[in-house]
């Protein structure tokens, strides 16, 4: 049978959320070698997160950079982040890393780990061409946000979260442009390329038993948007 392959967009918000959060990469490591052995291979996106914007807020505070160069410091940050996904899985880890998601690929080991690719969009991004070019047609991003939300969680406490949404509506409720930094539950340029290549994406949170329950095609929490 063929392996079913999972392409998972993994936010540096939850490989370094402050520090390396060594317990929940311990525990993904354990929940991904249990899904390879039912059959599973996985191509994982890492994202910059905190990591990417600390470098970006930092080099502002000191110089005007371009959105590009804020970018490139983006970049760079999510390929240290995959770096320590693919030395994680040790010898279960495709060599070398992943950056153009375009690229011929043999898809041989069990992970696949991927990182930034070019200034002007995000990881995410990168993971619906990646996916494309694997013939996948589902993406699961997994970050700190657990939703999409009517609006932003952070300023109105109590906004309405949403289960279940097309990508049109989705495009009403974020910004449609891409700067460098952003913190949408999925880029606009990746939602746009998502919606032409008829993808559909899970928006969930950090929870790993709820990450298995989306696998095993269970009720799981979070967002669908199509």
């Amino acid at each position: 049978m063929r392996p079913k392959i999972i392409v998972l967009s993994l936010g540096g918000s939850l490989i370094v959320p402050d520090a390396v959060d060594t317990g929940f990469l311990r525990m993904f490591r354990e929940t991904i070698e249990k899904y390879i052995r039912k059959g599973y291979k996985f191509a994982v996106y890492c994202g910059g997160g905190r990591l990417a914007r600390n470098f970006q807020n930092a080099a502002s505070e000191i110089s005007h950079l371009k959105n590009e160069e804020l970018d490139w410091l983006g970049i760079y940050a999510t390929r240290l982040n995959a770096l320590l996904i693919r030395y994680i899985f040790g010898k279960n880890a495709q060599d070398p890393l992943i950056a153009n998601p375009n690229e011929g690929i043999k898809f041989k080991k069990n992970i696949l780990v991927a990182a930034g690719w070019i200034p002007g969009w995000s990881t995410d991004y990168d993971a619906v061409l990646l996916a494309k070019n694997l013939g996948v047609k589902e993406i699961i991003n997994m970050s700190n946000i657990d939703y999409v939300y009517k609006k932003d969680p952070n300023k109105f406490k109590g906004t309405e979260k949403i289960e279940n949404i097309s990508w049109s509506k989705y495009a009403n409720l974020i910004s449609r442009k891409w700067v460098a930094g952003m913190n949408a539950p999925f880029d606009p340029v990746a939602a746009r390329k998502a919606e032409m290549l008829g993808l559909k994406v899970f928006i969930i949170g950090k929870n790993l038993r709820n990450f298995e329950n989306l696998l095993d095609g269970k009720a799981f929490k979070g967002t669908v948007i199509h």
